[in-house]
């Protein structure tokens, strides 16, 4: 029955190769992925409306918050449980993952990704998670591009079309936001925009978004009625709203990612991580209701005039809802939530940080509206809660473009679009100034792993040191002496000779050039031995070291030819740089190819 299965799968192949051509393939796999995405989209958001519907009818009902303190573990236990011992694989940091697959994995994301994110964040997320399920989303609908290129053995630069086309189909699935699901994909992924590319992600993108208007209905995600229109005297407060989203940017993103190294670093066993991520993010839920989940119904209510309803229920209310208190709880709660976020997958929970970011931009631009009116400078407070949103995904995710058209699409109110410029542009380029890369990429940044729109450094990072490894160079031992050291270089036709130890340890190199002028005179061949005669190499490369620091040492060294050693420093190979430009070429070749 295999054999038949293999056999019909072969045929379909060849049919396919016959009558129809990789472009059209690819647009009709394009809206295959952006229809499967905006399907897993609506399951995801719908899984988690169900269980956070069942705690809300069965638990917190009556004033029995004290429950906070017990469903986020229980979310965060049944997730990590399902990862540990079923999925047995990191799904968490899904943007994150993708980079990587991109750069590093030849664009393959494995099978389980289509639905393990989808299983792991509705648990996390519908107990009272604090995070987003917009990167698992977008990781389930990359891994469908994926592995939908995958089984019609298609290209790698085809095959990362297809994940850019469903990681589009994600967000303008979860958004109902075509627009910034293509520029998400161009900004956070970084893929170039060619006449190739441009055609499929759109067409992704729009049919998710298509298909979770007929599945989900037509109302915008922040449908509202208290935008004001842009005056231009505001201008000054947009300026300093952004400068302080940029602040804010830059606070959540090292807060996030120290805590996260901190949580990795001391907590080890999965019950442990079970048990601090809980009481810790039960305790936060407890004390700050607005950190529980996703956060948008907070964010709904304070862009339609409704503030107190994320206040009401927090046993900080027994101290009044007036004046400054308001400001101090909030402001408290934009502190907190990379806290709670970082408890919730530190824990074992699934989940991403998108909802988190416009989460605490909203807030960010509430509280900088209610400072202003209540010294007495009125400013509408709906507008500065919606630019902030744009404010800190801009500097989080370094993605301004993504920030400006998703708030307008989210909210149908592209009235707003020289505010969400100004805040958006002044927060990216503060937090420029201290992040050179967005939360998703900067761990891939400094491991030399990330791809990026700079195509040379793109190119370097998609070669690897083994790839140009070359082994067919004579070692010599350093005890050798010259009369035999004559004899192999006589049956060797290179002009540079490793120098190793017993246990192949690299001690240094020999050129040829350095006993030409002796290797004739049969008197010395006893007097001189290889110890006397080698040299230290200008450098030494380390096999896991990327292509982009390898050049580095050539460009710094000005050699030709480098050894290679592991971490032992036990000799591997040399390096020249003739072998490297050769697999340069290649690479560009097939990566510019369109």
């Amino acid at each position: 029955m295999e054999e038949g299965k293999k056999n019909i799968y072969e045929r379909l192949l060849r049919w396919r190769e016959r009558h129809l051509s990789e472009k059209n393939l690819i647009l009709i796999l394009a809206f295959i992925v952006g229809v499967f995405s905006a399907l897993a989209a609506c399951l995801l958001k719908a899984c988690i409306g169900w269980i956070q519907r069942f705690i809300t009818v069965f638990l917190i009902q009556d004033g029995h918050t004290w429950w906070y303190l017990i469903t986020p573990m229980i979310g965060i236990a049944l997730a990590a449980l399902f990862v540990h011992y079923i999925v047995r694989d990191d799904i968490s940091h899904g943007i994150t993952k993708i980079l990587y697959a991109i750069s590093q994995r030849k664009s393959i994301i494995k099978l389980h990704n289509t639905w393990s994110s989808i299983v792991g964040s509705a648990l996390t997320i519908g107990f009272g998670g604090s995070v987003g399920a917009e990167a698992p989303i977008v990781l389930t609908g990359a891994a469908i591009g994926s592995n939908m290129a995958k089984l019609f053995r298609l290209s790698q630069k085809t095959m990362m079309l297809m994940i850019g086309c469903g990681a589009a189909g994600a967000i303008g699935g979860i958004f109902k936001a075509p627009i910034a699901g293509l520029v998400f994909t161009l900004e956070v992924l970084m893929m170039d925009l060619t006449m190739a590319s441009v055609a499929p992600l759109l067409i992704a993108s729009v049919t998710s978004t298509a298909i979770t208007y007929i599945v989900m209905g037509m109302d915008s995600m922040f449908s509202q009625q208290m935008i004001e229109p842009f005056v231009i005297s505001r201008v000054p407060w947009y300026i300093l709203l952004g400068l302080l989203c940029g602040v804010a940017s830059l606070y959540f993103t090292r807060a996030t990612t120290r805590l996260e190294t901190w949580f990795k670093a001391n907590v080890r066993s999965v019950g442990m991580k079970i048990v601090a991520g809980g009481v810790t993010l039960g305790v936060l839920v407890f004390l700050f209701p607005p950190l529980y989940g996703e956060g948008y119904d907070v964010i709904a209510g304070l862009i339609n005039g409704d503030s107190l309803s994320a206040y009401s229920s927090s046993p900080w209310m027994r101290f009044g809802s007036q004046g400054w208190m308001l400001i101090v709880y909030f402001v408290a709660v934009i502190l907190l939530k990379a806290v709670a976020s970082v408890a919730t997958n530190g824990g074992g929970g699934v989940g991403g940080i998108f909802a988190p970011t416009l989460f605490t931009g909203a807030i960010v631009g509430f509280v900088f509206a209610r400072i202003l009116n209540t010294a007495g400078a009125y400013v509408p407070e709906s507008n500065l809660a919606l630019v902030g949103m744009a404010g800190l995904m801009s500097g989080v995710m370094h993605a301004p473009l993504t920030g400006i058209f998703l708030i307008a699409e989210l909210t149908g109110g592209y009235h707003l679009f020289m505010p969400l410029m100004i805040v958006s542009v002044m927060s990216y380029v503060l937090i420029l100034v201290f992040e050179p890369h967005s939360i998703y990429a900067r761990r891939l940044a400094q491991k030399g792993e990330l791809l990026t729109h700079n195509k040379d450094r793109s190119v370097l990072t998609l070669m690897h040191l083994d790839s140009v490894l070359e082994k067919d160079l004579q070692t010599v031992p350093p005890e050798m002496e010259l009369g035999e050291l004559v004899q192999v270089i006589a049956k060797s036709h290179r002009n540079i000779f490793p120098v190793t130890d017993a246990d192949g340890k690299l001690q240094g190199i020999l050129l040829l050039d350095e006993v030409r002028n002796i290797m004739f005179q049969p008197r010395l061949y006893r007097r001189f031995t290889v110890r006397q005669l080698m040299t230290s190499p200008p450098a030494v490369l380390e096999d896991t070291m990327p292509m982009e620091k390898v050049m580095e040492q050539f460009e710094d060294t000005g050699a030709w030819n480098l050894p290679v050693t592991n971490a032992e420093g036990v000799y591997l190979g040399m390096v020249s740089k003739s072998k490297i430009f050769s697999s340069y070429r290649e690479v560009l070749v097939g990566f510019s190819d369109e």
